[in-house]
């Protein structure tokens, strides 16, 4: 897969503006957690900021979609990233009797993040030069985040611990600074010509209800669609991670750091190693990304439920083995099933589906730990997962079958 960065210039440039840019979040994310935390001591509050990293992109999502499809997604990245440079710099104006600022500047990074996504990962099929590459580079996309999760959130912790949270804060705003300059260089076509839609008005809802309307009639489409919505049924049980490390575990924003980053360092090898088991085969990627929430929901039990904080680590870590894979395979079956003037909208339908669920199910499981203590949230949302999964592996169970006769679907 490394044979992707060094062959392809133009994936490079990008891989990395990314990498640094998930790196800058996870240093924010942890800073953040720990001062609301700390300010507030609200275990509901600490849930609501995994809402503000997802609700704001649900929201912008329509807009993102179109604006994806109809402009230059090159320039899209570099204006919002330095849009996010500048809303960073405003999480300095967060601290006692002034909290809501925290969530206000994270709100308008994770709004303006929903443009980010749909732009890179409809660009990606552009700047492959086969299916091939795109697989590997896709696996390498996805598992950047992950692989950013877990080196930002630990290094976040022992960064804030260091040298104070405004400092994350300021590292944050400087990685879309940085971000923005390897764009820059990108010089591959990141869409093909469409002057029928290029430049023109903007129409969110039905831009997405077109969108919407293609999956309806692709039944693959809309099994991909729905697998990210079926596994968040449980990810909000993400939001309980740095809950857990304080109130289980006793720990500060190192031991957050250590939670936050054994998430990481499952989503940065799941995608990796999902891969090499799917190919081309789009019902190997249902039937991956299925058994992956199962797998989810069973180690987030375990590790809910371990008496020592490496061992809950190890558990979270294996979790999101199974969550990066699925996130990334469904990724690439809507990469490979939609057409490039489709694409930005069917990518950030998903991503607006997934975020919309994470945002509920974070929420609830701030409430549910709140009355009933974050290892029970964590078991609830657990057992929740798994049924969900385990009814979607039902109800694709004919199409899958169908895909395998039809292998060149």
């Amino acid at each position: 897969m490394i044979k992707v960065l060094r062959n392809n210039r133009n994936l490079r440039l990008l891989f990395f503006a990314q990498i640094i840019s998930y790196l800058g979040d996870w240093f924010s994310y942890v800073a953040l957690a720990g001062l609301i935390s700390d300010v507030t001591g609200s275990k509901l509050l600490v849930s609501m900021l995994l809402v503000a990293f997802s609700l704001p992109s649900f929201l912008m999502s329509p807009l993102a979609g179109s604006a994806a499809d109809r402009f230059d997604r090159k320039r899209i990245l570099i204006v919002v990233s330095m849009l996010q440079s500048v809303a960073a710099l405003g999480l300095l104006g967060a601290g006692p009797g002034r909290i809501w600022i925290a969530f206000a500047a994270q709100s308008v990074i994770s709004g303006l993040a929903a443009f980010v996504r749909p732009a890179i990962e409809a660009a990606v099929p552009n700047l492959a030069v086969d299916t091939d590459e795109l697989n590997r580079a896709n696996a390498l996309f996805g598992s950047s985040w992950g692989v950013m999760l877990a080196v930002g959130a630990s290094l976040g912790g022992a960064f804030s611990a260091a040298f104070g949270r405004n400092a994350a804060f300021i590292a944050d705003a400087v990685s879309f600074v940085i971000a923005t300059g390897l764009v820059l260089f990108v010089r591959g076509a990141m869409q093909e010509t469409r002057d029928h839609l290029i430049g023109r008005r903007i129409r969110p809802l039905a831009d997405m209800a077109e969108a919407l309307s293609q999956a309806r009639r692709d039944p693959v489409l809309l099994a991909l669609l729905t697998s990210k919505a079926t596994f968040a049924v449980g990810a909000g049980v993400v939001s309980q991670l740095a809950v857990l490390a304080s109130d289980v575990f006793h720990g500060g924003d190192g031991a957050r750091g250590v939670m936050i980053g054994a998430r990481g360092v499952g989503a940065g090898l799941g995608p990796i190693i999902a891969a090499r088991y799917v190919g081309k085969d789009l019902s190997r990627v249902l039937w991956i990304c299925g058994v992956a929430s199962c797998g989810f929901a069973a180690c987030y039990a375990a590790a809910a439920w371990s008496p020592y904080l490496l061992l809950a680590a190890a558990f979270i870590a294996l979790a999101h083995l199974g969550g990066g894979a699925q996130w990334t395979l469904s990724t690439y079956g809507l990469q490979v099933r939609s057409a490039d003037g489709m694409r930005g909208r069917i990518l950030a339908g998903d991503f607006a589906l997934v975020t919309l669920m994470l945002a509920i199910t974070s929420a609830l499981a701030g409430v549910v730990s709140q009355a009933v203590g974050v290892r029970w949230a964590i078991t609830v949302f657990a057992a929740a997962a798994g049924l969900a999964s385990a009814v979607y592996m039902l109800a694709t169970r004919q199409l899958r079958r169908r895909l395998q006769m039809e292998p060149t679907a």
